[in-house]
């Protein structure tokens, strides 16, 4: 009963993976820090005596601001949630294999989109 079905990736591959999900863990914390600390950042650029008229509008360039990092870090976030989730996929060995088909993800889909989780057939179902 030979199948040439591969069910899970060799342990080499998700050894390959895992460091691979790991730098990309620690590049995204660091991308969060720095959004997390513009969003923090009072921002003032001494504009206090500059006219009534371009504080307004510095105050409200800062608040914009403040609300796209926030956004930004939300969505880093829950990046480097999908990527903490795959790393645990990988010591279970189910790595790689998409939770709509079972089969096998593309290893290029994964060296590009290491937290996928759906093939590219199973994501071309969802149009």
């Amino acid at each position: 009963m030979s199948t040439d079905v591969k069910e899970r990736y060799s342990d080499a591959d998700l050894a390959e993976f895992k460091a691979l999900i790991r730098k990309k863990i620690e590049k995204a914390q660091e991308q969060l820090e720095i959004y997390k600390n513009a969003y923090k950042n009072d921002g003032n650029n001494g504009t206090d005596d500059t006219s009534p008229t371009f504080k307004a509008f510095e105050e409200g360039s800062e608040t914009m601001s403040k609300e796209a990092n926030s956004q930004l870090a939300i969505r880093q976030e829950k990046f480097i949630r999908d990527l903490k989730n795959a790393l645990l996929r990988v010591e279970n060995k189910t790595y790689g294999i998409c939770r709509v088909t079972g089969k096998l993800i593309a290893k290029e889909r994964l060296l590009l989109v290491p937290h996928a989780t759906l093939s590219i057939e199973a994501k071309n179902l969802q149009k």
